[in-house]
This record gives structure tokens, C-alpha cells and sequence, in this order.
């Protein structure tokens, strides 16, 4: 082989030396830029992603705020209307109300015969009152000087319901021309474990006058415009016709409605200073009570006087 031969077929191995290495070169770049197209392509992707799920969340922060704003707003109209509105009404009213504190008032149930309840014992039934419709509600017996007596005791109608509801604006007081042994016999059965007939007054704490009891409400309670009595008996009040509120005698009617009727009454007199400013208006029905026949004003003593 010539030597010019020889050259030519060196350069050509270095010629496809050298064209192979640029191609594994190429490749190599080609390879390369590939993975970094894709790692691009990701993180677009996950940028993509995580902005979207910020815009959701900026979002949903903003209607959040948005409905609470509109919530805030409507309740603040609300509350400004009202308050408006009550000024109006209190600017304008003819009658203005005042927040006071309101004292017990006592409210003393004169007495139980006639009032609250009927009863006759043994041996004794006054024929001009008529005859009891029914049996008894309770049957008291007691020993009076050694000798046992039964009474046989008649509820007034809608005395339970009058005591219960009553008992709830006032302290509710016994006071009977009874004696003691009669009478606390029948308060512990109208109180029924209520306990609302705690204070009881007798006839010892009565005062005798003209063959009939009398009751002195200083006896309960010096304070004379925070205490009324109920009482079928004029005569029972006859020293402090102000604090008195008069009822009908009760025997044996079955329709009465006295008890019930004085409900929305005494509701309004427990918001009176002074209740002798509103009984004082029943005065004139004090005096035709007093016109009745002398019998019936000592009817209260019972049992009769020994």
C-alpha cells in the first residue's frame, strides 16, 4: 500500500472517530433536554394545581365574608328599626311604666267559715241555709272539752285553684274567729302540704265585742298599706273598713264563682302602694253589708261559744 494510501485511510477512521463521538454527543444532549421538557411540563402542572386550589380557597374566604357582612347589616337594621320604633312608642304613650320593686303583701283569709269553706258538726244544721248537695269534702273530728266532735267540712267551689294561684302573688294568712283546734284542723287540709297556710291566727287573737269577734290586722302586720282581709263578715273588719274586701257568705251553691271572680282583681291590687287608695272605693258596699240582720254577722264563731 502506497503511502498517500495510507494517509487517506487514516483520516478516514479519524473522520468516522470523530462523527461518531459528536453523534453520541448528540444523543446525549437530546436526551437530556428531553428529561428536562417533562420535568418542566410537571411543574407547570403542579404549579397549575396549586394555584387553582388557592383561587378556591381565596374564594370561599371571600363569600364567607361576604355573608357575614350581609348578616351583620341586616341584624344592625333590625336592632336600629326596634329601637327606633320603641322610642316612638315610649315618646308617645299616654301611659309611662316604671320599674319598682314591689313588696309581699299579706293577704289574710277572713275567716274560713263562709269564705272559704261551710261546715256544721254533729247535731248542728241551720235549716235556712238549705241542704248540701253531695258529701263532704272532709270530715275534721276533734275533741273539744273532752268531748269529741265531728265537722263536716264543705269546700267553697274553686277554693283550691283560688289558693294556688293567689298564694303566688301574696303571703297568704289564717285568720279565723274559730278555735284554734277547729280551725288549724281545717287549714292544714286547705294548705294540702303546700305549705301556703303557714301563718294562722284564732280566736285568740280575735276581740270580743257585742257577743261577736272582731279582728285587729295589727295583730299580722303593722304596716296597714301592704295588708288586706277577705271576710263574708262585716262585722269581723268593722275597725279597718280600708283594708277590707267583702264576699258573699257561702253555704252550699255549687255555681258560685266569688273565688274566681276576685282573681283578675286582686292580680292588679298586688302593684298598689297603698291598698286602702283602691278598697277605700267599696265603702258604700260596706254599709249595706252592715244593714244585714244581727244573726248573720255572729255566724263566724264556730264552733259556738262555750
Amino acid at each position: 500500500m502506497s503511502s498517500s494510501t495510507l494517509i487517506r485511510v487514516q483520516q478516514l477512521s479519524l473522520f468516522n472517530q470523530n462523527y461518531c463521538s459528536n453523534n453520541n454527543n448528540n444523543n446525549k444532549n437530546g436526551n437530556e433536554k428531553h428529561t428536562i421538557s417533562v420535568f418542566r411540563l410537571f411543574l407547570h402542572i403542579f404549579d397549575y394545581i396549586y394555584l387553582f386550589h388557592i383561587n378556591i380557597f381565596l374564594y370561599f374566604l371571600l363569600l364567607i365574608k361576604r355573608i357575614l357582612i350581609f348578616f351583620f347589616g341586616f341584624w344592625t337594621f333590625i336592632f336600629v328599626s326596634l329601637r327606633g320604633s320603641r322610642k316612638t312608642l315610649i315618646q308617645f304613650q299616654s301611659v309611662k311604666y316604671y320599674d319598682c320593686p314591689l313588696q309581699p303583701i299579706s293577704l289574710h283569709r277572713l275567716h274560713l267559715d263562709e269564705t272559704l269553706i261551710h261546715s256544721h258538726h254533729d247535731g248542728q244544721m241551720r235549716v235556712d241555709i238549705g241542704k248540701p248537695i253531695g258529701s263532704p269534702d272532709y270530715i275534721i273530728r276533734v275533741e273539744i272539752e273532752k268531748h269529741p266532735v265531728r265537722f263536716f267540712v264543705y269546700k267553697r267551689p274553686h277554693v283550691d285553684y283560688f289558693l294556688e294561684t293567689v298564694s303566688k302573688w301574696y303571703e297568704l294568712v289564717i285568720f279565723t274567729a274559730s278555735i284554734e283546734i277547729y280551725g288549724a284542723a281545717v287549714s292544714d287540709k286547705l294548705d294540702n302540704n303546700r305549705n301556703i297556710l303557714l301563718r294562722r291566727f284564732f280566736r285568740q287573737h280575735c276581740t270580743l265585742e257585742f257577743n261577736a269577734y272582731s279582728k285587729d290586722l295589727s295583730v299580722v302586720n303593722n304596716d296597714l298599706s301592704r295588708i288586706f282581709i277577705l271576710d263574708n263578715s262585716p262585722f269581723a273588719y268593722r275597725s279597718y273598713p280600708l283594708n277590707a274586701i267583702p264576699i258573699k257568705s257561702w253555704f252550699f251553691d255549687p255555681t258560685d264563682t266569688c273565688l274566681l271572680s276576685l282573681l283578675p282583681f286582686l292580680d292588679a291590687l298586688r302593684f298598689c302602694h297603698d291598698v286602702r287608695s283602691v278598697l277605700a272605693m267599696n265603702l258604700h258596699l260596706h254599709k249595706n253589708l252592715m244593714m244585714t240582720n244581727r244573726n248573720s254577722l255572729i255566724t263566724q264563731v264556730l264552733p259556738p261559744s262555750t
